[in-house]
């Protein structure tokens, strides 16, 4: 029985797309949507464990839908994640091959044969003008087909041979000759200046990894009755597919760590560090709470179905009198947890590392030693002197009394390109956004008509069922590509005539676009500014791209989001991207919109609707017993009615695609108090009110109306960054930015993420946040893997500066 009771390793292998996992709600739990039906919609995933102890191999499925956390059925969380990136296709049922030929494209397919053109054939620009764009991407995208294996040419403004197999390599990385300046070539000086650059930033974040891992090495010493120098732990045995994470707190662990030899149960350093003290702060603690479906009319203003409770009733484990038995011993080592927290309960945690002995800290001597011997550059704030309030460069953003930063530096693609790199890192360092404009290149002869791209990933073949998420409900709904891409040019209604707006998140993913849409991956990443960021594979500047290729890693893009949009605030079941915090840097650039405007009938139904809402969440917050007198009075004073303005120090709108309100970093802490404390007054599943907050920067159940925001700089003093995305203009969010979204018209947003050297101590400080989030936290799992970054990023840059700096010797010796 006591075998029985074992926990096992458990190794799971899945895609590191980070589209699993993270779709739209909080958590995974039943009151969303069919988990049967769910599992149409995506491949399952079966969690494989080995026990160290040689028990036999048990299978953990994983069920329950997509959006939000993974629910498990099995013993316990898994603590290694291993496999080939991208090879989950959250939308693989409904694509059907990879015969992308036509009836079209098969006769001319034929005809190039009869011509005895073999794999190469060329489009004149007659040919292009009259043949549908899909189909050509759909015909000579990939080159497949009996007698397109090699190179096509595809007319591109000029008639210059382009090929398919080498877009794909660009955007997959296999050409590594990616240009980054005018010249088309990298420059040894760009090369020197950016490992410079990086090691100036991230230095001291290794050091610190070092002192913790010194620490705790000084640890065992003690326990062990060892000198420093005699500590020889064990080496564990980690594959480069394999992610580890800490059992307890999700984190991922780079390199010392402790693990069960019974059991296989790891505990990070930092997890030590708490049990010592007797200050657990990381959580494994499973919350789940019931949002009640009140009914279709509870949702549009009216009354709630009878005998349903009217409060969000919420169910946790006994997590904290279980974890309250879990204490470290006196000498300092660290039980095995009791099983009912995951352990075994019968042996004493070891000190392990996965690096090789010593590595971390020879690294940090060698790149001390070479940072002694140059001299870094000073900050590019220190050096650069911003107007960005007095030139045509700027955009102003916010009307905040007591600070200077309410204009956003707003560039064009071609002003970039002048002096655009100093001046955005100038703003970047301060935590400030950033926008540019005209990335979007007509003559490119690429369409981002999201119809377009559809039937080139669905093989052209009709319309296909996918799941969308209703914003309204914010549960997903099944839809025909034919509908959904109907409703994006001309809207959709509910019955009542208020308008439906559904969105479809990560959609088409990166797979899609590296299988299906190479010529549009590669022109994306091509078109973006500040190469030495965004590049996702050669960025100097972009941490993520230091990362070996044979390593597991996040899918930092690119993904496309599509969605509804109405140009009026609605204040319910708006197009929006609730208030959340990015894992790291991102870009997002709207490449496609469509305006959809209603008809006046509809409009005067929408106003009397909006009514309704206003007097339901009246009536709810007079039955709500726990608000007090003077708040209440607060939000009827602020609430707008019909025909209302915005507020005048806002941004005048204009015709953009998306509204944007993006937060200060000083700021959170206010943020989150006035969502805690006005949490109630927003909706989230079923239109229920949110009754419970962890995080309210990472919940990802919030969104700030103009009557919230408006309430927040009149009692808190704060003010969001707030302006439109136009058609071809890319925003850069910086990590640690809380933002909001909300479509003024139909739209289609390509993101790609990136990390930048300003912004790794913004990365660590969001690790640490979802340390402390429950365990089944859409939030809580640390996909990004910064402190792996960091190690990976800082053995680049010393490689680099050793190959480009002479030593000594080379110095010494005469021409």
């Amino acid at each position: 029985m006591a075998i029985e009771r074992q926990q096992p390793r458990a190794r799971r292998r899945v895609s590191s797309d980070r589209s699993a996992g993270r779709i739209f709600d909080l958590y995974d739990s039943d009151q969303c949507s069919d988990p049967e039906e769910d599992d149409r919609g995506r491949d399952d995933e079966e969690w494989t464990c080995e026990s160290e102890s040689k028990r036999p191999r048990k299978k953990i499925k994983r069920t329950g839908t997509d959006c939000g956390v993974v629910v498990v059925k099995g013993q316990r969380t898994p603590r290694r994640s291993s496999g080939l990136q991208g090879k989950v296709n959250p939308v693989s049922s409904w694509i059907s091959g990879r015969d992308l030929v036509d009836g079209v494209g098969r006769g001319l397919r034929g005809d190039a044969e009869k011509q005895g053109l073999g794999g190469n054939l060329r489009i004149t620009g007659e040919l292009h003008r009259h043949f549908p764009l899909a189909r050509r991407e759909a015909l000579f995208g990939n080159g497949v087909g009996d007698g397109l294996k090699k190179k096509v040419r595809s007319f591109n403004g000029s008639c210059r041979p382009f090929s398919a197999s080498s877009a794909m390599g660009r955007i997959r990385g296999e050409e590594k000759s990616i240009s980054l300046n005018s010249c088309g070539e990298i420059e040894k000086a760009d090369i020197l200046r950016s490992a410079r650059y990086v090691l100036d930033f991230i230095l001291p974040f290794l050091k610190q990894l070092n002192q913790e891992q010194v620490k705790e090495i000084e640890i065992e010493a003690n326990i062990q009755g060892l000198l420093l120098p005699e500590m020889r732990p064990q080496q564990a045995v980690c594959q480069k597919d394999e992610r580890v994470f800490c059992n307890n707190c999700k984190t991922s662990i780079v390199d010392f760590h402790r693990v069960c030899s019974n059991c296989g149960y790891e505990l990070c350093l930092r997890c030590c560090q708490e049990l010592r003290s007797g200050d657990l702060r990381g959580c494994c603690q499973f919350v789940t709470p019931h949002y009640p479906y009140r009914g279709q009319p509870y949702m549009h203003g009216g009354d709630p179905l009878p005998g349903v409770s009217q409060e969000n009733e919420s169910s946790t484990t006994n997590y904290h009198i279980n974890i309250a038995k879990w204490k470290a011993n006196s000498d300092g080592s660290i039980p095995c947890p009791p099983t009912a927290v995951g352990g075994c309960g019968s042996s004493v945690l070891e000190l392990r590392h996965i690096f090789p002995r010593n590595f971390l800290l020879d690294l940090e001597a060698k790149a001390e030693k070479l940072g002694s011997s140059l001299h870094f550059d000073a900050p590019v704030e220190q050096k650069y002197i911003c107007s960005c309030s007095t030139t045509e460069m700027s955009r102003k953003a916010a009307s905040r009394t007591d600070s200077s930063d309410n204009y956003i530096y707003c560039p064009s693609l071609a002003e970039v390109e002048e002096d655009g790199m100093v001046h955005f890192q100038s703003h970047w360092l301060k935590g400030e956004p950033v926008i540019v404009s005209g990335l979007v290149n007509e003559r490119s002869g690429l369409c981002w008509e999201p119809m377009a791209m559809c039937r080139a990933i669905c093989n052209n073949e009709g319309s296909y069922k996918m799941k969308a998420i209703d914003c309204l409900a914010c549960c997903e709904v099944e839809i025909s590509t034919h509908q959904f891409f109907e409703g994006y040019k001309q809207g959709r209604m509910y019955p009542n005539q208020w308008p439906e707006m559904l969105k479809l998140k990560d959609w088409p993913t990166s797979n899609h676009f590296e299988e299906f849409l190479p010529h549009h991956g590669a022109e994306f990443i091509k078109s973006l500014p500040f190469q030495e960021y965004t590049n996702p594979k050669n960025g100097l500047l972009n941490i993520a791209a230091a990362l070996p290729l044979d390593i597991l890693k996040l899918d930092m893009g690119p993904k496309s989001y599509i969605a509804y949009g109405a140009r009026e605030e609605l204040g319910r079941g708006d197009s929006v991207t609730k208030l959340h915090c990015d894992v790291s840097d991102a870009v997002n650039v709207l490449m496609h919109s469509s305006d959809v405007k209603f008809k006046k009938e509809r409009i005067c139904e929408i106003e009397k609707m909006k009514r309704q809402h206003r007097l339901q969440n009246e009536k709810e917050r007079l039955q709500d017993s726990h608000i007090n007198g003077d708040l209440t009075d607060v939000r009827n004073e602020g609430y707008l009615k019909a025909g209302d303005q915005e507020d005048t120090n806002l941004p005048a709108i204009t015709q953009g695609g998306a509204i944007w309100d993006i937060f200060r970093r000083q700021d959170v802490p206010k943020l989150q108090s006035f969502l805690k404390k006005h949490s109630k007054e927003f909706r989230h599943i079923y239109c229920s009110p949110v009754y419970q907050v962890f995080n309210p920067v990472h919940d990802e159940t919030f969104y700030l109306t103009i009557e919230h925001k408006r309430m927040l700089k009149e009692k808190y003093g704060i003010e969001p960054w707030t302006f439109e995305q136009a058609l071809g203009e890319a925003v850069f969010i910086p990590a640690g930015c809380p933002h909001q979204v909300r479509n003024l018209k139909s739209c289609t947003k390509v993101a790609l993420d990136f990390v930048s050297p300003e912004n790794v101590g913004e990365c660590l400080r969001l690790t640490e946040d979802f340390r402390v989030l429950p365990t089944n936290h859409r939030a809580k799992e640390d996909k990004l893997e910064i402190k792996k970054m960091i190690v990976y990023a800082v053995n680049k840059a010393v490689k680099t500066l050793q190959d480009f700096v002479p030593s000594k010797k080379e110095k010494a010796t005469p021409n």
